[in-house]
Formats: C-alpha cells, structure tokens, sequence
C-alpha cells in the first residue's frame, strides 16, 4: 500500500516556475514507477511524465518536453516535478501516481495509487 502527497501547486503568470512535490509512504517506494499526469475542467486524465524505479528511465508527454523535469529521492520517498516556462494551457489539477510494476507508463491504468491533487494555474 502506497499513500500519495501532492505540494506546491499554486498560481504562477506565464513564464514562470513551479515544482510540484509528491511525498509517499510506505517502504516500498523505491520499487514503484511514478509519474505525473494532470486534468483540466472538462478534458479527461492526461499523462504529463513517469520516471522508473531507478529513475535511471523518464517518459515525457510532447507537451512538456523541454520545460518540466522529473526527479525522485528514494531515500525520502519523494518526487519532484520542476516546471519552467509555464504556459496558460498548463492549468490544472496534478496529479501523482504509483505503479507497482516499476517500469513508466503513459496511461492512468498503468498505476496503482493515486495522490489528490494539486491545482496549477497560469495566468496570461
């Protein structure tokens, strides 16, 4: 059993930073595959980025390569999610996930547990 944390959303203008943070518990964290994934109002679950077990191995959705950056702390059972040149249509609740198997995944099926989410909005 993994329970999910999600931090350090907010509201940013255009061009700004944001890194999100997402706390775990449990004593297997090391074991799980991570990732982010956001949903605006009235679009569906969206993958944004994964990073393996190892965090040797990330996933990035096209939309963010280049300006987010995904990174784990295994001893501290925590993830980070720097954003950089935030742009308005990054407006979202994020979330984290945890997928028992190790390797990333695109699709919310692959995980396992879910955090509830952290709202990011950017201003124009």
């Amino acid at each position: 059993q993994v329970q999910l944390v999600e931090s350090g959303g907010g509201l940013v203008q255009a061009g700004g930073s944001l890194r999100l943070s997402c706390a775990a518990s449990g004593r297997t964290f090391s074991s799980y595959a991570m990732g982010w994934f956001r949903q605006a109002p009235g679009k569906e679950r969206e993958f944004v980025v994964a990073i393996s077990w190892s965090g040797i191995s990330t996933d990035y959705a096209d939309s963010v390569k280049g300006r987010f950056t995904i990174s784990r702390d295994n001893a501290n059972n925590t993830m980070y999610l720097q954003m950089n040149s935030l742009k308005p249509e990054d407006t979202a609740v994020y979330y984290c996930a945890a997928a028992g198997r190790g390797y990333t995944g695109s699709h919310p099926g692959d995980y396992d547990y879910w955090g509830q989410g952290t709202q990011v909005t950017v201003s124009s």
